[in-house]
C-alpha cells in the first residue's frame, strides 16, 4: 500500500534541513507534535526545536502543527512558537491538512507532512498527495493499541530502509 510508504525518513526532525526541503520543492510542513517534535510529557518546545523552526522560517519555509491531541496541549506547546496550529485534527482524515495548506497559502505540490506514525501522519498526507517525512518515535507509548499500530507499520519501515540503504 503506497499510502503507508514514507517518501523520506530521518533519525530526528532536525535532520530535515532547509536546504533539503528547498532541494525537494517543499516550502511548507504540516507537523505532528507528540513523538515527532517532542515526547508527550514535554509541555513546551525546547531551544533546539525553536532554533529549527527559526531556521525554517529564515529559509521561507512555513510550518503548521497538526495534532490529534487536545486543544490545551497544542496551545501550550505552540505558545512560544506562534505557528498555525490545529488540535483534534482527526488524522488520518484530511480535513485539517487541507485547511492548513489553504491558511498557509501552499498546496500539495510544495507541502510535506512530518510525523512518527505511518497509520496517521503518512496516511493522511499521502491520501491528498503530500510527501510524507517520517521520524522514529521519540518515546513510544507502550499501550496495546500503540504496540499493534507499530507492528503494522514495521514491514513498510523495513522495506523503505532496505530500498534506501538505511541501517539505523
Amino acid at each position: 500500500m503506497s499510502w503507508l510508504m514514507p517518501d523520506a525518513m530521518f533519525r530526528t526532525y532536525d535532520e530535515i534541513t532547509p536546504e533539503w526541503l528547498t532541494a525537494h520543492g517543499i516550502r511548507a510542513i504540516l507537523s505532528d507534535i507528540d513523538n515527532t517534535l517532542a515526547p508527550y510529557e514535554q509541555p513546551e518546545p525546547d531551544e533546539k526545536l525553536r532554533a529549527w523552526i527559526d531556521a525554517l522560517r529564515g529559509a521561507g519555509i512555513t510550518v503548521a502543527l497538526i495534532s490529534n491531541n487536545e486543544r490545551e496541549r497544542v496551545e501550550l506547546f505552540n505558545r512560544s512558537l506562534g505557528l498555525t496550529a490545529y488540535w483534534k485534527s482527526g488524522k488520518p482524515f484530511r480535513k485539517y491538512l487541507v485547511r492548513a495548506m489553504k491558511d498557509m497559502g501552499s498546496d500539495k505540490h510544495d507541502t510535506a507532512i512530518l510525523g512518527d506514525q505511518l497509520l496517521t501522519d503518512a496516511l493522511a498526507g499521502k491520501h491528498i498527495g503530500l510527501k510524507a517525512l517520517i521520524v522514529p518515535p521519540i518515546k513510544d507509548k507502550t499501550t496495546l493499541f500503540f504496540r499493534f499500530k507499530r507492528l503494522c507499520e514495521k514491514p513498510f519501515i523495513r522495506r523503505f530502509k532496505k530500498k534506501h540503504g538505511i541501517d539505523w
